[in-house]
């Protein structure tokens, strides 16, 4: 952790140095041997990080993480201070500042704590020369040798599992074998990936061991790559690997050998022989590529077998077409069961008394072998008899992860992935511990959090949110994010923590008073702390007056209201150097004026609250880059939020009652809002005026737009803007009123190359065509079009490229749609609702080869199942949503021998329902 806020504090010193020299006066050199020294020490970090088990280095490492934070305290209390005129452009109103009494007071002392830190730094950077000459020469070898056996400790537990122990591993097992053992003559590689702990060395021990593989390759080795990879020693292992097996001694001229060499020597030994080769635990694509090297591709049918926690070694590794990536998934409730059962019980039967319990505390191992094998171990030693002590276990899960002993093992399983992490990517997954367990994780909502606090380090040319979601897709190709939900065109909803790994990294937060949780059973933390999530939390208030040094507040749960409770108690503390503020749900009907004095905050979430105004102080939070009014009350913004110049994401849109269904609820906005050029985010702005929809075409850098209650009249200067928009990615339009159209159909053509999303809400004459024309489209959703029959509609969208998801709702009017040959090839999900005049459904043969999902509703003159349905050989879900009774009654009741239970019998799901009491209610055919 130490190198991450390291890494982001130096950072920041740059850029301080780069645009407030002025401001700096006579501290700027203070400020350079700060930046410099931490450099000096960024590189010994990670090493000295990787050894914190010795404790002189774990106070040395305490120290430069508490000088770091310090350091950053000073740097934004600093700006705080003295750049905020100067921010602004204001260079008299900066003179006047800088030589005001107050202000020369805060200077002074700003000062003094500068040239502390830098003695500070200066005392704990000659620790660090002298650390480094002792244990980056005298401990290096020695530590690497421990590292390596405490690995190796590790992996070898999990090849002797006793064979009653194994759950779930036949189907793998027979899978793996029949892609090792097919009878192709070329080098293939088989490649096993999964996260930590689902017992992909288990497995591959079980294939590698199988008589059948044996018997099938001369040459066999295994050599465990892990984090510590040596090139030399690796090689070295495997001539020694292969020379036992025939049972000779290995050439003394291998000792003086170079890389090289080696590499000759290994190609030549294996060019005539069958060898299967198993790589376990491959960390980088550069460790697999220098191994590749080695190995001859002959035509002896050789096979190389690696096991990789990321998705990239995988793929890389298995780039020929015979090769094959394995991924490993956790065990099934069922086959998790019987696994604890055998490992706590050594019996398929758990003690009733136990079951519900046990069953509580085996859900928090979500179908991880090593965790059910170490908790099981914790539990076999508990009395069967005292449920009491089950139920300390489960609500103590978190410490007894971090407590050592038997689930020690599964904890240092994990941390070698956070620990093998980049130093940007460290602070990122340890800012997850601030969501409650099983929470569904916005990934939208996370990235811009990860940006708001500096997490994300910028490049010229690509935008922070690009950047951002590299680091999300990292994480999950390194097995440490789990992926929930996604769209049906693949992009990301929801992520989440395997629970095991958040309780580690909750238990990492909290020892670095980086993110503690306040809950109703824990209130206390230190003042230093950075980040606060608040679970539920009802006592104490009074807490958060002294916590001077936050940088975010989260809370979640939260029932009282917060005006008279925690927020105002809160901000009246003072907490000046807040970035994130995050009030969602919270029961809030104004915004407390404190707010408006956080001059550092960037990210302001009122997301389902209760608030109605927002006052024209928003003006004064000229840094903040996010907010989200999405839920609230807010009709309409305050011409102040114009000074907001660096606003990115502006978030808006009420859930109350509204005039219509058709027209959606959003805000009215100033004019002027094409002030705000860097926007790449505005969702639920009113159309109100033609203005408007003219100055939207100022703001370039959009990415996502969302513009209601359009009128007839506005299409034309709306196209015109989105000449411009060429970055947008997600647009939605919708019309004023019912009866109203959308006018946008002109000689305007707007070309989107990178529109993946659209929406149109509102009568169309036609389909636009420059709609047609989207090679980027994977999702189109037309609402209340009212398309007519003759105007081809299914045709004309049939030759996207891409489209992936496509809803009609109330868009059409003809009696027919017809799915002719060849169109729709990527669409997988099919939404045909609302559609008052439709009778017939007709798939052609090779129309729509790819669709898994496909949904019927409100069609209420349907009496007849699709025809040519028997086309979607690769249908998954076939629902029947508040269709005509007929047509409900005639599925419900197909007999197993009629022609039309025979045209829908290869579709796995099949469910025909309707809409009680706020929820679809129904049956599976």
């Amino acid at each position: 952790m130490a190198e991450s806020v390291v890494g982001i504090l130096i950072i920041q010193l740059s850029t301080l140095l780069s645009q407030e020299i002025t401001l700096l006066g006579g501290l700027k050199s203070d400020v350079q041997f700060i930046k410099d020294e931490l450099e000096s020490m960024k590189a010994f970090l990670r090493e000295a990080e990787a050894k914190e088990d010795n404790s002189e280095l774990r106070v040395w490492l305490k120290q430069v993480r508490e000088v770091a934070y310090d350091t950053e305290d000073v740097l934004d209390d600093f700006t705080f201070h003295f750049a905020r005129g100067y921010m602004d452009g204001f260079y008299g109103k900066v003179r006047k500042i800088y030589n005001s009494i107050k202000n020369l007071k805060a200077r002074h002392q700003i000062s003094l704590e500068i040239k502390a830190i830098k003695a500070r730094v200066g005392e704990i950077s000659e620790r660090h020369r002298r650390y480094q000459s002792q244990y980056g020469t005298q401990e290096r070898g020695f530590s690497s040798s421990r590292q390596a056996n405490a690995d190796f400790d590790t992996r070898a537990q999990s090849l002797f599992i006793e064979e009653a122990q194994l759950v779930g591993i036949d189907k793998p097992k027979a899978e793996l074998i029949s892609k090792i053992l097919d009878d192709h003559s070329q080098l293939k590689v088989v490649s096993i990936v999964g996260m930590g702990g689902l017992g992909k060395t288990t497995l591959l021990k079980k294939v590698y061991d199988d008589a059948a593989v044996k018997k099938q390759f001369q040459s066999h080795a295994w050599i465990t790559v892990s984090q510590t990879f040596q090139f030399s020693d690796i090689i070295k292992n495997l001539i020694q690997q292969l020379y036992n097996e025939i049972r000779r001694p290995v050439p003394r001229r291998v000792e003086s050998m170079d890389d090289i060499m080696l590499s000759e020597f290994v190609r030549d030994f294996l060019r005539e022989r069958r060898y299967i080769l198993v790589l376990d635990d491959v960390w980088s694509i550069d460790a697999w590529e220098a191994i590749k090297c080695v190995l001859p591709d002959c035509t002896t049918a050789s096979r190389v077998v690696l096991t990789t926690r990321i998705a990239d070694v995988a793929s890389a590794s298995c780039l020929g077409s015979l090769d094959f990536v394995y991924k490993m998934e956790p065990l099934s409730d069922k086959e998790s069961w019987t696994l604890f059962c055998n490992r706590t019980f050594q019996s398929n039967d758990c003690p009733p008394n136990l079951e519900e319990v046990a069953k509580k505390i085996l859900k928090k191992c979500e179908g991880l072998p090593l965790a059910i094998v170490a908790i099981g171990g914790v539990l076999a030693l508990k009395d069967n008899e005292k449920t009491h002590e089950w139920e300390m276990i489960l609500h103590g899960f978190g410490g007894e992860a971090d407590g050592g002993g038997k689930l020690d093992r599964i904890k240092r399983v994990l941390l070698l992935s956070y620990n093998d992490l980049p130093h940007y990517l460290k602070s990122c997954l340890l800012y997850l511990s601030i969501y409650p367990e099983d929470y569904p994780i916005g990934v939208d909502d996370i990235l811009l959090k990860w940006i708001a606090l500096g997490f994300v380090e910028e490049k010229e040319r690509i935008t922070s949110t690009d950047i951002a979601m590299s680091y999300m897709k990292e994480l999950i190709n390194r097995s440490l994010i789990q992926v929930k939900s996604t769209w049906t065109d693949g992009k990301l909803i929801t992520c989440g923590l395997h629970d095991f790994l958040r309780e580690i990294i909750v238990s990492k937060s909290k020892e670095q008073d980086f993110t503690p949780v306040a809950t109703r059973y824990y209130t206390r933390w230190s003042e230093k702390v950075r980040h606060l999530a608040i679970h539920n939390f009802t006592d104490n208030p009074q807490e958060f007056s002294s916590l001077k040094c936050l940088r975010s507040v989260v809370i979640f749960g939260y029932e009282d209201p917060l005006t008279t409770t925690i927020l105002s108690k809160f901000l009246s503390g003072d907490p000046k150097l807040l970035k994130v503020l995050d009030l969602d749900g919270a029961e809030l009907d104004n915004i407390p004026k404190h707010v408006f004095k956080l001059f550092h905050l960037k990210y302001l979430n009122l997301n389902g609250t209760g608030v109605k105004i927002i006052p024209k102080s928003i003006g004064k939070l000229q840094n903040l880059e996010v907010i989200d009014l999405r839920g609230t009350n807010v009709t309409e913004l305050p011409a102040e939020i114009l000074n907001l110049r660096k606003l990115r994401s502006l978030l808006l849109g009420g859930l109350g009652d509204y005039s219509n269904d058709y027209a959606v609820w959003g805000c009215k906005c100033p004019l002027g809002i094409g002030k705000l050029i860097c926007l790449e985010e505005l969702y639920g702005i009113e159309a109100d005026s033609d203005k408007i929809a003219r100055e939207v075409g100022n703001l370039t850098q959009l990415r996502l737009l969302v513009i209601t209650k359009l009128r007839r009249e506005d299409g034309k200067e709306l196209l015109s803007s989105l000449l411009r928009l060429t970055n947008l990615r997600e647009l939605a339009i919708s019309c004023i009123k019912e009866d109203e159209s959308l006018d946008l159909q002109h000689s305007v053509f707007p070309k989107l190359g990178f529109l993946t999303r659209l929406c149109l809400k509102g009568r169309l004459e036609r389909v636009p065509q420059w709609v047609t024309s989207l090679q980027s489209l994977r999702t189109l959703l037309l609402f209340n079009s009212r398309l007519r029959e003759n105007e081809n509609v299914i045709g004309s969208l049939g030759h996207l490229p891409n489209l992936i998801a496509l809803g009609l709702h109330g868009a059409y009017e003809g009696e027919t749609i017809c799915f002719k040959v060849g169109g729709f090839q990527k669409l997988q999900r099919l939404e045909l609702m609302q559609l008052k005049r439709l009778k017939w459904v007709r798939v052609e043969e090779e129309s729509m080869p790819s669709l898994r999902s496909l949904q019927l509703g409100d069609c209420k003159l349907m009496q007849e199942l699709p025809s040519g349905i028997q086309n979607l050989t690769r249908l998954q879900f076939l629902r029947f949503l508040d269709m005509s009774d007929e047509l409900m009654h005639k599925v419900q009741n197909l007999d197993k021998q009629s022609v039309d239970y025979q045209t829908i019998s290869h579709i796995p799901q099949v469910f025909t329902g309707h809409w009680i009491n706020g929820r679809w209610e129904g049956k599976f055919l």
